[in-house]
């Protein structure tokens, strides 16, 4: 028998080779392609007045990118996925209805990603986006795609979600493009009416606003919630929403689930659904192989017999693009090549005494697949001389896609040598010393050249040991998993001028069995061959049903014939025990026969699996005694004993309980005039497993010359036919640039290596499209509590609902010793006091550029001094409002202290920035107007910054009250200085922003003052003798209590480093710590996540200068929030070599109505960390849990509470007290609470109700201040220095930050921090909801082609560990995300900025 092969000569190695395919000289490529199509014409179908268009696949661009050339010859078309029947039932489609048109939502991107369109001229499609121009498929009749894809949505009968997601919105783009003023829209994600505000009252507060540029014609807009936003951003939000706002499948039922546990929506089975009807199948014989007679015992015996018997009779003839005559390998030379191979192997390598080969070991055969006949020669060179080939690829570069799984192949077999011919050895890649480079996880190879004159003759005593045929290894063979197999679409291969359907021969071979099913016409019969119109619906459950070819959702297939001969074969169910399956049900061929492969080399328990299989019948009893062979092909078997194969098992994506092929995805979406945008032969379709269940994902090649919007236009028409047609949605679609897709050395894509880029991240496509909102159909139900359930708390005693209450208290100040400065109840006469007894005790000492101190005599006399200026410059009086508009350090302390003895009341304000003039100064003079400042003291250089031109842009010089320079003061003092006469007058304001957005500033009365000083020192036990290092941001807070307060109040030596001085010197905080070897310090998350980031690879030269943090007994970090595990973890972890005890760091809490409510002291238990469920957490419960469990979260508690504090928790709605471990907010009663909220109009209403809150039962008369903080107690086994157990708080985040989304409740930190997780190019993130759709910021660190990389990964985990759908990802620059000086996001600022397209984005994506 002779083989002919035409082996195709567009291969990759040709390629690279120089084996390109040459026209002759007398015509051109145009004449050849013009040619091509005139030969061709007859054959196609044909319709009048259609354009055909025969496509051109592209060459690639260099040398270096010939590797990812196309299998098939320039000018030919893939055709792997065509169907003539598909394609007419979608021309018919087209016919009926070609009026439909479609909009598109496209994302935003920055100019530098924007290749041929501009993303500024673009707006947002109206009801002719979809214009005949776009053009349509490449084949005859040219119709509009849209009417297919109105047919296939509407003409079957059971369509999903995602159908409908895009029919309404071009009417509503339409008229939302024309429209100058948007209204909020309506929410969207959850099936529920409006919660019920929480009673709590908030202060009415002002918030900070600043002039927003309009940019381009984009008039400035306002929503409902008062946001001025740009039509641009603000339009496509509204789009999505007008997409997303009805709902595509049944709402579901709202209810509340008290348990812990989250129930994912479980896919009921629905008797409705099509089931196998039929009766058991039964195995099917092939014919017997007892007739063959005289055959060879083994393949060995055979090429010895053919080679003497009929030498020159030919063997192998192989064509060649650039060969004249094609090349006939006969039955002689391939014996006499062979024998001369196997002797050079087994002596020739090595020595005698130690040859390298011996008989059974295992080599690697390389060869490209345009040398057929060298391989023939090494393989039955190698059974001759009785070694096991290794076929593999031939390797092209170092980074060649499954290269390492070959080397794992490799080095598993144990494979030490390596053949290869003398072309392809000279085209494998070398290294700088000309040897064949080491692949990357191959084992170290010996290379045999095995052309004949590389070979030695031999002697003619030697003959080879012909041996029987055996269960021995013959060979070991790399099983590619991404090969698929195609379904068999009538009319799939072009018929040959002259020849007949009923010649051909179609064989299919199963990878895993070494099987082939074939179809061998009958002779003389003019019977076809048999086929099926099956329905796809049935399909997709497993069960097959016969349905007309009228209908697009039905799938045409072709017999592949019966069993080979001597094989029996059967078919059983794809789960379970290897049941047969019903004669109507698809399930997985399994094969009996002494012709297939035997086992999986080195993994035992996959062999027994699917080489060792005993199909049972529905009795339980076995079928046969023979044992079977999985396929991985999946089908049935037909009438009269044909098989027909609909798929294979890799290529199997279940998605919802039903069964979907890629290839059946991918026909599809070729049939959406691809031929404009991507390329035919170069879709993937795989499927990634997000939230319990499989997604579908596309990935495409697309071509240089299209558009980004006609590409996007494209994708939208994909989703909604494979949504008509499959009734399944594509959760992802990309398209990345041409020739970026891994290939595999035959030109296809590798499949698996495509996959693990997208679930890296590493996959860099230039469109995505990601549709979770139509795909994820299993998330929780919506939760909603009943309006009608009042308190669930019974209080009886301390207990409330069988639990202690949750409540506890710092130590009693009253039974403190007496102590002198307990005497003064206000700090200006404490520093006059120490001023007199200890006039050169150093107070402060500054570190910037140089250390200045301050004693208490200076500090007293420059105060006095300060006094002076305001008495006789500013002429003010009692009670009034000075601003001190002072950089960090010891102007700022001097200046407070003026004011105390002048009688005036002073307010901290952070200077403007002289590089960022323009958004702070209106920040500043904000803070002035509200807080009615009627002066404002500063240095010489802030005022003429504040004079400037660029100042005077952003705000009128003119409208600044008067500016006090105190750089040079009078000589003379004060001769009164003033002295309060009711400790409970104001003493000064502090004004802060708050992360959302709000500016608040609190009043701050001497009595509160005092108190909180004295709560200080005693915590953290502050006497004249200690020093203590403060990083901290000085103008509102803890932190600025610990700037200028403490040190005068306790005495003790504060040492000040300015936050700003850490952006020069990051080291400079720690080496102010070692050198004055202070015991305890403050600092910020900012400060310690800067030393984190910057000082990481410097701690060996740190510990080399002499940093020593041994002495530190207490590092406290001071926040407002919710304490940062992780960065407290890393700091601890990064310093511990130059000293810092893991025990000594820990938080403080405070926050707006109390500056400190909770701080680590020097005595009492260590701070400790609990875990929670997360998933709890989102109703309002709190669920301890072992570390390391599945949603847990760990909570490190906020410090030990203060002296002379009492918290309890309350329910913020009821206002009733809560049990223990319980989640509430936190409310507090203290001496130190601030007084109330500074407003204009002194808002009673609001300060009676936050700042003198009471229980609504239980103990009713105590007036509590109410943090808008939500935590809970715990008491702990612990005990605290009264001997008494230790009561733990652990903050949990801001009621103000909760983000509300399906009845569940959100902390914006949580999410966030799942996300810079997800992808390491992520530095940092922010998450805020608009209209509740939740919106996504995250950094990029890295090129802005990764951009769209996040898109996916943001989604994924999202969806993953929160069970959220995002709707807006918006990938901007490194340093974009507003942060305060305390380390805190400022959300809301960034929503702002990103409504108003403040932000250049780098890509904004809206998930459909």
């Amino acid at each position: 028998m002779t083989f002919i092969l035409l082996w195709n000569t567009d291969c990759s190695y040709c390629n690279n080779n120089g084996c390109k395919l040459e026209l002759s000289s007398d015509i051109t490529q145009k004449g050849y392609e013009k040619k091509r199509s005139k030969l061709l014409q007859a054959y196609l179908p044909h319709t009048q007045g259609a354009e055909r268009r025969i496509p051109v696949t592209p060459s690639s661009s260099s040398s270096s990118s010939s590797r990812y050339q196309r299998r098939r010859s320039t000018g030919t078309r893939d055709e792997r996925y065509r169907s003539d029947v598909h394609s007419e039932a979608v021309q018919a489609a087209l016919e009926r209805h070609s009026e439909r048109k479609m909009t598109v939502l496209l994302p935003s991107k920055r100019q530098s990603l924007v290749g041929q369109t501009s993303m500024d001229t673009y707006t947002p499609p109206d009801s002719s986006s979809g214009s005949d121009a776009e053009g349509s498929l490449g084949r005859a009749g040219g119709v509009s795609v849209d009417s297919w894809i109105s047919r296939a949505l509407h003409g079957s009968p059971s369509t999903s979600s995602s159908s409908s997601s895009h029919s309404n919105s071009s009417a509503n783009a339409a008229r939302l493009a024309e429209t100058s003023i948007l209204t909020a829209p309506p929410d969207i994600t959850s099936y529920m009416p409006d919660p019920a505000p929480i009673s709590v009252q908030r202060p009415q507060v002002t918030m900070i606003t600043r002039p927003l540029p309009k940019y381009g014609n984009a008039e400035l807009m306002e929503t409902g919630d008062g946001v001025p936003v740009s039509s641009r951003v603000s339009a496509k939000i509204q789009q999505l929403v007008n997409t997303l706002k009805r709902p595509k499948r049944r709402p579901l039922r709202e209810f509340f689930v008290e348990d812990f546990e989250e129930l994912l929506e479980v896919q009921q089975p629905d008797p409705s659904l099509p089931r196998p009807e039929g009766v058991e199948s039964t195995p099917i014989q092939g014919e017997e192989l007892d007739g063959l007679k005289n055959c060879p015992a083994s393949l060995e015996a055979a090429l010895l017999r053919w080679g003497a018997i009929a030498p020159k009779a030919p063997c192998l003839t192989t064509t060649h693009s650039n060969a004249k005559q094609p090349y006939t390998l006969t039955y002689g030379k391939l014996w006499s090549k062979s024998l001369k191979l196997a002797y050079n192997l087994l002596h020739k390598l090595g020595s005698k005494q130690e040859p390298i080969i011996h008989p059974g070991d295992r080599v690697a055969l390389v060869y490209p697949n345009n040398d057929p006949a060298a391989f023939m020669v090494a393989f039955y060179g190698c059974l001759l001389a009785e070694v096991v080939p290794v076929p593999i690829e031939v390797p092209l570069t170092k980074k060649d896609a499954g290269s390492q799984q070959i080397g794992f192949l490799l080095g598993s077999c144990g494979v030490a040598v390596a053949l290869t011919s003398d072309a392809c050895h000279k085209g494998l890649p070398k290294s700088a010393s000309g040897d064949v480079m080491q692949f990357k996880g191959w084992p170290k190879l010996l290379w045999v050249l095995t052309d004949s004159k590389h070979l030695s003759k031999p002697p003619r005593e030697w003959f080879p040991l012909i041996k029987d045929a055996n269960n021995d290894t013959a060979y070991i063979e790399k099983i590619n998993n991404d090969i698929t197999c195609t379904n068999f679409y009538l009319g799939l291969a072009f018929a040959a001028p002259g020849c007949k359907t009923t010649q051909f021969c179609i064989f299919i071979l199963s990878f895993i069995c070494m099987h082939v099913f074939s179809v061998r016409p009958q002779e003389g019969s003019s019977k076809p061959a048999g086929q099926g119109v099956l329905s796809m619906t049935n399909l997709s459950h497993g069960v097959i049903r016969v349905d007309t070819g009228e209908k697009l959702s039905v799938l045409t297939l072709q017999d592949v014939g019966t069993a080979m001969p001597g094989a029996m074969v059967c078919v059983v169910k794809l789960e379970g025990v290897p049941q047969l399956c019903k004669t109507d049900e698809i399930g997985e061929i399994c094969v009996s026969s002494v012709a297939t492969g035997t086992s999986y080399y080195g993994l035992s328990g996959m062999s027994k699996n699917t080489f060792e299989v005993c199909p049972v019948a529905c009795d339980g009893g076995f079928v046969s005694d023979c044992v079977f062979v999985r396929s991985g092909l999946l089908g049935f078997v037909g009438p009269g004993g044909m098989i027909f194969i609909s798929g294979t098992l890799e290529g199997l994506m279940q998605v919802g309980g039903r069964k979907h092929s890629a290839d059946d995805i991918i026909a599809t979406a070729l049939a959406v005039e691809p031929m404009k945008f991507i390329y035919r032969g170069r879709t993937v379709v795989f499927s990634v497993n997000v939230l319990y269940d499989e997604r579908i994902v596309l990935v495409a090649e697309q071509r240089p010359d299209s558009t980004e919007e006609e590409s996007y236009q494209w994708m939208s028409r994909v989703l909604q036919a494979i949504d008509g047609i499959h009734q399944v949605g594509v959760y992802c679609l990309a398209l990345v640039p041409a020739n970026t897709l891994p290939k595999t050395p035959l030109g296809g894509i590798h499949l698996s290596e495509t996959k693990q880029l997208f679930l890296e991240g590493a996959l860099h496509p230039s469109s995505i499209l990601m549709c979770p909102h139509s795909c994820i159909t299993n998330l929780p139900k919506p939760r909603q509590k009943q309006p009608e359930v009042g308190p669930a708390s019974v209080m009886v005693g301390n207990l409330v609902a069988g639990k202690r209450m949750a409540q506890a208290s710092g130590r009693d100040l009253s039974h403190m010793e007496d102590n002198d400065i307990f005497a003064f109840l206000f700090l200006s006469e404490v520093l006059q006091w120490r001023a007199q007894t200890t006039p050169e005790h150093i107070l402060y000492t500054l570190i910037n550029s140089r250390v200045t101190s301050l004693t208490c005599l200076q500090l007293h006399k420059r105060a006095e001094k300060i006094a002076t200026l305001l008495y006789e410059r500013g002429q003010l009086r009692d009670g009034d409002h000075v601003a001190l508009v002072y950089p960090p350090g010891l102007d700022l302390i001097a200046a407070f202290y003026g004011c105390l003895y002048a009688g005036c009341i002073p307010i901290t304000v952070r200077p403007p920035h002289p590089q960022n003039i323009s958004t702070t100064l209106p920040t500043v003079k904000m803070i002035l107007e509200v807080s009615r400042s009627v002066c404002v003291m500063t240095t010489q250089a802030i005022s003429k910054l504040l004079k400037s031109r660029d100042a005077s842009v952003a705000v009128d010089f003119k409208s600044w009250p008067p500016i006090l320079e105190t750089d040079d003061l009078p000589k003379r003092r004060c001769s009164l200085l003033y002295k309060p006469c009711d400790p409970d007058t104001l003493a000064y304001l502090d004004f802060s922003v708050s992360t959302t957005g709000m500016l608040a500033g609190v009043k701050m009365s001497h009595n509160a003052t005092s108190a909180l000083c004295r709560s200080v020192k005693l915590q953290c036990e502050l006497y004249p003798s200690r020093e203590v290092a403060v990083c901290l941001d000085p103008y509102c807070g803890l932190g600025f209590v610990l700037w200028c307060l403490c040190s005068v109040y306790a005495g003790q030596q504060s040492v000040l480093i300015s936050p700003m001085d850490l952006e020069v010197n990051p080291a400079l905080w720690l080496q102010s710590v070692s050198q004055f070897k202070v015991r305890d310090t403050f600092c910020s998350y900012s400060v310690m996540e800067l030393c984190t980031r910057s000082l990481s690879s410097l701690t060996d030269s740190l510990k080399a200068r002499g940093m020593d943090l041994t002495r530190v007994r207490s590092c406290v970090v001071v926040a407002e929030e919710r304490p940062r595990v992780a960065l407290t973890q890393s700091f601890c972890k990064l310093f511990k070599d130059v000293g810092l005890h893991p025990r000594a760091v820990s938080t403080a809490f405070g926050c707006r109505v109390n500056l400190a409510v909770c701080l680590q002291g020097t005595s009492g238990p260590d701070p400790t960390t609990v875990y929670v469920d997360m998933r709890a957490l989102r109703h309002d419960r709190v669920r301890l849990v072992e570390r390391g469990s599945p949603h847990s979260l760990p909570l490190m508690e906020s410090g030990k509470i203060l002296p002379g504090v009492r918290i309890i928790i309350a329910n913020p709605e009821t206002k009733g007290p809560i049990g223990d471990s319980h989640l509430g907010e936190i409310w507090v009663h203290s001496p130190q609470n601030a007084s109330g909220y500074f407003t204009v109009f002194g808002e009673e209403n609001v300060r009676s109700d936050h700042f003198g809150a009471r229980l609504s039962f239980g103990d009713t008369q105590t007036l509590w201040a109410r943090t808008g903080y939500l935590g809970f107690l715990r008491r702990t086994d612990l005990t605290d220095a009264n001997g008494e157990r230790h009561d733990a708080l652990y903050v949990v985040g801001a009621l103000d930050e909760v983000m509300e989304l399906r009845g569940m409740k959100y902390h914006p930190i949580d999410i966030e921090t799942s996300i810079i997780r997800a992808h390491r190019n992520i530095t940092e993130c922010a998450v805020f909801t608009w209209t509740n759709l939740l919106v996504v910021v995250v950094e990029l660190d890295g090129s802005e082609q990764d951009a769209l990389d996040l898109v996916p990964m943001v989604t994924n985990v999202v969806l993953e560990e929160h069970y959220l759908i995002v709707g807006v990802v918006v990938v901007v620059d490194t340093g974009v995300i507003p942060i305060n000086s305390r380390g805190e996001k400022q959300r809301m600022h960034l929503r702002d900025g990103f409504l108003a397209d403040q932000l250049d984005p780098i890509y904004v994506a809206y998930n459909m």
